[in-house]
């Protein structure tokens, strides 16, 4: 089994276990950075004041809207991010070391090149995984309340005109969202949003790199102190993505929330405010009618639940690694053993 299948299993993986750990986290960050009312009590409530709230009006299981949705999207990009990140790395470093047979480097990857093969495993991620998040992006954001009304619950009254139902909403489940977005604008529905996502590949890239430079120092005072370069611990591993996703998201968060934006269902109730059109009509609407504020949503929220999601998945993903090799390495052994005369 090649390096590249064994990191995209231990990625999706970890992944999974991470994302089951922070997705009510997650649930009402989307719900924060899609509130799109400037004049709105919520953005005085803390998160866990914002979880109470959907608990008691909407129930527990609002709390885990789109997960299954969200768990296989989180399955299909860990590993795909994964996939793509170690053939590109075994490039890159093949190509470094090349560098070095020519007098040029010390054969190893630089930032730059890290960073480089990070974006590009995010862009290949970004554009087969998007649907997905559209999808989950949805269900998230879908609220269990009376008064709204789905399409199909429209009814006419005595003199023709269109009056809304107020019976319970229809289950809104993974196919009625794929229903309703193929509706509202074809296939490419599917891939709204994609623009800030594409760039919001920024985001694992610096946090790649970030992750892999300060690994790469531990690992080298390790060695100067005649200690295992290797043996690093869950703990620091922990440690070490967490810091790196908390620089990463400080400096991405506003993308973030313009892709929320795009994805969630467009409110089409004549307020221009509450309908983008694209990416630049909701950054020019977002700085118009909620400032610089309008950015910044929910990102308490947003540090909390990705720094802890990233810190998991990077432990659980490097344990799962070695433990898939160590049991590649008993089987192999296992297999080339000499049967006994």
């Amino acid at each position: 089994m090649s390096d590249a299948v064994i990191n995209g299993l231990a990625g999706a993986g970890g992944g999974i276990i991470a994302q089951l750990i922070t997705y009510p986290l997650q649930t009402v960050n989307t719900r924060q950075q899609t509130d799109r009312d400037p004049n709105k009590n919520n953005k005085n409530l803390g998160t866990f004041q914002l979880m109470c709230q959907v608990v008691k009006h909407e129930g527990w299981e609002r709390l885990y809207g789109g997960l299954t949705p969200s768990l296989v999207g989180t399955a299909a990009s860990q590993g795909v991010y994964y996939y793509f990140y170690q053939i590109f790395r075994n490039r890159a470093e093949a190509g470094a070391l090349e560098q070095k047979r020519l007098g040029i480097g010390d054969g190893s990857v630089g930032m730059m090149s890290s960073l480089f093969v990070a974006a590009l495993s995010g862009c290949v991620n970004v554009l087969l995984t998007n649907p997905i998040w559209l999808v989950v992006t949805r269900m998230q954001t879908h609220k269990k309340d009376s008064s709204r009304t789905h399409p199909d619950q429209r009814l006419s009254d005595a003199t023709g005109q269109t009056v809304l139902s107020t019976v319970e909403p229809l289950s809104y489940g993974t196919s009625h969202v794929i229903q309703e977005v193929y509706d509202e604008a074809g296939v490419l529905g599917f891939w709204k949003g994609v623009l800030p996502t594409l760039v919001m590949v920024s985001n694992p890239s610096i946090q790649f790199m970030l992750y892999e430079a300060m690994l790469v120092k531990l690992k080298r005072r390790r060695a100067q102190r005649k200690k295992d370069s290797n043996g690093v611990t869950a703990l620091e591993i922990f440690l070490l993505g967490a810091l790196a996703k908390l620089g990463a998201t400080v400096v991405t968060y506003p993308l973030l929330v313009v892709k929320a934006r795009l994805q969630a269902r467009q409110v089409k109730n004549g307020d221009k405010r509450h309908n983008y059109k694209g990416t630049q009509d909701a950054i020019i609407k977002m700085i118009r009618y909620e400032g610089l504020y309008g950015f910044y949503k929910g990102m308490g929220t947003k540090i909390v639940q990705s720094v802890l999601a990233a810190a998991v998945l990077f432990m659980v993903k490097e344990e799962l690694v070695k433990q898939i090799r160590l049991l590649l390495t008993k089987a192999s052994s296992n297999t080339v053993k000499p049967k006994p005369l």
